[in-house]
């Protein structure tokens, strides 16, 4: 487990010790959300709902944290989301990311707003387990480019997000008229500049559930749906073949005011009834936070802020230290919840709290 003598000791700290490093505008681009920024806070919060069952007198001498994911065995259930534009924070940007995510045997989505190539972070990480988050760009051919290169390159699934039809209403960006430094340079591989990016002029927001289909037609990966918040839209995405959902609301970043992520899994489970696997992001601060999360249906989970903190405060050690102590809580969690396995957790683990006791 992490040296209990040396900080940082939680996953709060890592912001606390990244922030005198960033200026307020990239500091308020990464810590801030939509709007009033109620699902931001709810994604955190919403944990509080839920309560463990722990059971005792149970052999946890042993206990294991390995799972699989698209058929690759991980080493952790706690991944990194795809984060925009990792040398705003940090010079080694993506690559510590993924250099970390390998040492530590768990997954990296590597983000079409990343600052470091496909092909560099492929080589950077060649035993990792990488996926690519993609959007469906107005020109199909784009689209199938950065497709085929995430095959050639060792990628072993797509993500793709929908819940991006156009930019959340980021008070925060607004007010300090955010923009990436000059020597930030997207690497897209599409020759796109790098505003229009950020604009998203080169989207398409036109798109259904058939250009999801499109893209399953046109990869031989499996293709994971990001940004599904409903029971409804869950059954949908099982009747076009998609290969796993990513219960997800952006990180609070898109349109206030839905449900907080963990809230949503539950419902979204219980409909895909073991037809793809279901993962989720948003909110998670904790062992134990993950926990609950495994607990009520996900595969694996992902975060986002730690890991721009964790890389802001210090690059590729600082993102190992993040994810080891995800683990190390969580380790602690399962022994003392009576729990051995991330694989075979009880149903009723854990329950929704009546709310009676929060006023205590």
């Amino acid at each position: 487990m992490a040296s209990s003598t040396e900080g940082p000791f939680c996953i709060a700290d890592f912001e606390t010790l990244a922030k005198p490093k960033l200026s307020k505008s990239v500091y308020d681009f990464v810590q801030t959300g939509a709007n009033d920024c109620v699902t931001l806070r709810d994604n955190i919060t919403a944990f509080r709902k839920y309560a463990l069952r722990p059971r005792m007198l149970r052999n946890v001498s042993d206990v294991n944290l390995t799972t699989t994911i698209q058929g690759q065995q991980v080493d952790s259930p706690v991944g990194i989301s795809p984060v925009s534009y990792g040398k705003m924070v940090h010079p080694d940007g993506e690559l510590a990311l993924v250099r970390a995510c390998q040492e530590s045997g768990t997954c990296y989505i590597r983000s079409t707003h990343a600052t470091r190539s496909l092909d560099e972070l492929a080589r950077a990480a060649p035993t990792g387990v990488k996926w690519y988050q993609l959007f469906l760009f107005k020109d199909r051919n784009t689209t199938l480019r950065l497709v085929r290169q995430a095959e050639d390159s060792g990628y072993s699934a797509l993500v793709l997000t929908v819940d991006t039809a156009v930019t959340g209403h980021r008070v925060a960006d607004l007010k300090n008229q955010f923009k990436l430094a000059p020597h930030i340079r997207l690497e897209a591989e599409t020759g796109i500049g790098a505003m229009n990016y950020l604009n998203a002029q080169v989207f398409d927001t036109s798109i259904t559930w058939e250009d999801a289909k499109w893209l399953k037609q046109n990869t031989r990966l499996p293709v994971i749906i990001k940004g599904i918040l409903t029971a409804e839209d869950a059954r949908i995405a099982m009747t076009y073949g998609m290969d796993g959902i990513v219960v997800s609301n952006h990180g609070g970043r898109q349109l206030d005011g839905v449900m907080a992520a963990i809230d949503a899994l539950p419902d979204v489970v219980k409909v895909v009834n073991g037809r793809c696997e279901v993962y989720m992001d948003g909110g998670l601060r904790t062992g134990v936070d993950v926990l609950k999360a495994l607990a009520l249906g996900a595969r694996a989970v992902f975060v986002g802020r730690p890991a721009m903190w964790s890389l802001a405060y210090n690059g590729q050690s600082g993102v190992r230290r993040m994810l080891q102590i995800f683990r190390d809580e969580l380790k602690i969690a399962m022994m003392l919840a009576g729990v051995d396995s991330v694989k075979h957790l009880p149903e009723n683990l854990v329950v929704k709290n009546c709310g009676c006791c929060s006023r205590l």
